[in-house]
């Protein structure tokens, strides 16, 4: 099913009554129950649960960022009536590194195994940017702990991105980072060696990036919701083109830039309530 949200957004936003907006806490610090660090396979991976329910609800970030870059917008939404689990993947955050590339599928494998760690059999899963396509690999290499999917702004294919991706991405450095990023990641690590690792293993596995088949995008049985901006870094016909692979899978076309949505640090206007949005309709799907 296809929809184009750019009117619909508006109508879902007047529709919400002052009392629906009272139960939404609006610092994340008050949705926060725990964090901590688990080991798994080779690293110290931090996460933070959030909120209660009885299906928990993973949030993996994007690329260069922290939970909150990504989510700490949108979370105190999905808080008020989930068990969220945020994590920070390999070399993000507050989560060590290891002695070898960063990869999807090693991603994939990292979340599988704090899931475990945390006793947790089944989750929905909800992961923008590199970590929609994490969570597409989670759902391709451990489709027993996924309930349902959510992928923002991810991608399965190298012709899905914005022309020119490839071309610009050998030649990025740390200066092309966005400051806000880089000074997330020194909030949590002031690190200034481990916030280049970080940024030289993202740059690196986007220039190997190599396609995920269709074969193993169709195979996913996860019930799944796509989401892409109009603008985005990643294509519409992309997002529609892998939509059409999963059986049964949604389809949203939001207005806006890349991770505009969920209120991401790099693009949030002040004031906005696109996140508020986002999380009510991501709310439908998962309580279908």
């Amino acid at each position: 099913m296809i929809i184009n949200l750019r009117a619909l957004l508006l109508s879902f936003l007047l529709s919400l009554t002052l009392q629906a907006i009272a139960q939404k806490p609006t610092n994340k610090m008050q949705t926060l129950v725990t964090s901590g660090h688990a080991a798994v396979n080779g690293i110290n991976m931090y996460y933070e649960v959030h909120g209660k329910g009885d299906m928990p609800l993973v949030l993996i970030h994007g690329g260069g960022s922290t939970i909150d870059v990504t989510f700490g917008n949108i979370l105190p939404y999905f808080a008020a009536n989930n068990k969220v689990i945020a994590v920070e993947l390999q070399a993000h955050g507050r989560t060590s590194d290891r002695d070898s590339a960063e990869s999807f599928e090693q991603d994939a494998d990292d979340v599988a195994s704090l899931l475990k760690h945390l006793n947790i059999t089944k989750a929905n899963i909800i992961g923008f940017s590199n970590g929609g396509t994490t969570t597409l690999q989670i759902a391709i290499r451990h489709p027993q702990l996924v309930n349902k999917i959510v992928v923002i702004a991810g991608s399965y294919k190298r012709d899905g991105f914005m022309d020119g991706f490839f071309d610009f991405m050998p030649k990025a450095t740390i200066d092309n980072m966005p400051q806000p990023l880089k000074d997330a990641f020194l909030k949590v690590t002031p690190n200034q060696a481990g916030l280049l690792t970080m940024f030289n293993k993202d740059k690196q596995r986007m220039i190997d990036f190599k396609d995920i088949s269709d074969t193993d995008i169709s195979n996913i049985k996860a019930p799944a919701m796509f989401i892409v901006a109009d603008k985005d870094v990643i294509t519409v016909p992309h997002t529609m083109a892998m939509a059409k692979l999963v059986n049964g899978a949604e389809l949203m076309v939001l207005p806006g830039v890349h991770g505009e949505a969920l209120g991401e640090t790099t693009t949030y206007k002040t004031g906005s309530k696109a996140q508020q949005a986002t999380a009510i309709l991501i709310e439908e799907f998962l309580r279908k």
